[in-house]
């Protein structure tokens, strides 16, 4: 029986259940993205009756939410998921419409089980088994996967509220090309990649400066001809986990990958220090000076927000506590965190090394949970077959 027939037998079997009963599987996953993607490989792998429930209306919705001619850092060669080649050229850089559909392509290829607009509202545990909320029903799991990344809520600081109601601002999730961007002189804030390929991209139409407020470690996207990440997988600096010494200092290390503030400057971007207060249409920052603006983009990064899972799986900070996905939940794994075990956790190419670790726990869990029952079941089957039937009835004892 193939992957599709399986999934018709489950469906089938939901279907036919006590009217007004929930849905059951073994393993929920949420987030339709490169994470629930890859763990769905291996769980259909393993033969797990399962599914994959997402918010948006199609799979890699992070992606969609990018601008429109961001170009991944990573070279195709290494942009795989488990079981399926990137296309095209393995030394090119894919763009993020050839990312979308490679995950489109690639849940087609594996056939699976994917439930668009299926936004989960809550997740909580009842009775031994995961209740994984939704709009419409609640759906019961044995083991839960969530796979919604490190891109939770946009961060945008206190004080774009100073700013005049009527200038244009946006978090980067909602830029998309320069010609969205009004004429006139626009303020970039965030000195990560994202921050430092708006702003170049935007130096060719407007007049741009970016605002930095930490010191970044800029990193040549070629090395001695060789691609950065070749280097990395080579020295297996990739390969250092969070709880190495190295890996603790790189954890809250800002990396610029390919851009550099020289190189910005070769583009006439004109940098700042870190903005630290607004008024109007003038932000100030930390050195005194101040700017009139006529548009801001906020590429200030995500804050992460779990307050759906109603149990304890984050600190008073809402960060994730949590050893390599697995939290102190039996059978709760989150998967796509950055830094998550390595360097790599969170990216395309890397996510399936976590997955695949996440799914021997699963299939671990999977068989400490159905042990007492098969103990039972072999132990009254022993018990039968060593006792001796009567040949006549009990007689009762006056």
């Amino acid at each position: 029986m193939n992957f599709a027939e399986r999934t018709d037998e489950l469906t089938a079997t939901n279907t036919n259940a006590a009217e007004g009963s929930r849905e059951r599987f073994d393993v929920v996953v949420i987030g339709a993205g490169q994470a629930g993607l890859a763990i769905g490989y291996f769980l259909a792998r393993a033969g797990r009756r399962f599914l994959i429930v997402d918010g948006a209306d199609s799979i890699a919705a992070a992606w969609r939410s990018r601008w429109d001619s961001l170009v991944l850092f990573t070279p195709r060669r290494y942009d795989s998921l488990p079981g399926l080649a990137f296309p095209g050229d393995p030394d090119g850089y894919p763009t993020r419409d050839e990312v979308i559909a490679y995950l489109e392509q690639y849940a087609a290829a594996f056939e699976l089980p994917v439930e668009l607009e299926s936004a989960v509202q809550s997740v909580a545990a009842d009775g031994g088994r995961f209740v994984v909320a939704l709009e419409d029903r609640q759906i019961e799991a044995d083991q839960v996967v969530v796979a919604t990344g490190p891109f939770q809520v946009p961060r945008v600081p206190a004080l774009g509220d100073e700013l005049a109601p009527d200038l244009f601002q946006t978090h980067s999730t909602g830029y998309r090309r320069p010609s969205d961007v009004p004429e006139g002189t626009v303020l970039v804030v965030g000195g990560g990649n994202t921050g430092f390929q708006i702003a170049q991209e935007l130096a060719a139409t407007h007049p741009v400066h970016l605002a930095v407020g930490s010191r970044q470690t800029p990193l040549p996207q070629t090395f001695f001809g060789r691609d950065l990440f070749w280097w990395l997988t080579k020295t297996r600096l990739l390969k250092k986990t969070v709880e190495s010494r190295l890996g603790r200092r790189l954890r809250d290390r800002d990396t610029l990958i390919g851009s550099s503030p020289r190189q910005l400057k070769r583009y006439g971007v004109e940098l700042k220090p870190r903005a630290v207060a607004a008024s109007g249409r003038t932000v100030s920052f930390a050195d005194g000076g101040e700017l009139d603006v006529d548009a801001v983009i906020w590429a200030t990064g995500y804050r992460p927000d779990h307050s759906w899972i109603k149990l304890s799986v984050a600190d008073p900070n809402g960060r994730v506590l949590h050893r390599r996905g697995m939290t102190d939940v039996p059978g709760l794994y989150f998967l796509g965190l950055s830094w998550q075990h390595t360097r790599g956790s969170a990216l395309l190419g890397w996510v399936k090394d976590d997955a695949e670790f996440i799914a021997e726990q699963i299939d671990a869990l999977a068989e400490l949970q159905i042990a007492p029952e098969r103990e039972t079941t072999e132990s009254q089957s022993v018990r039968a077959s060593q006792a001796v039937p009567l040949k006549t009835p009990p007689v009762p004892v006056a």
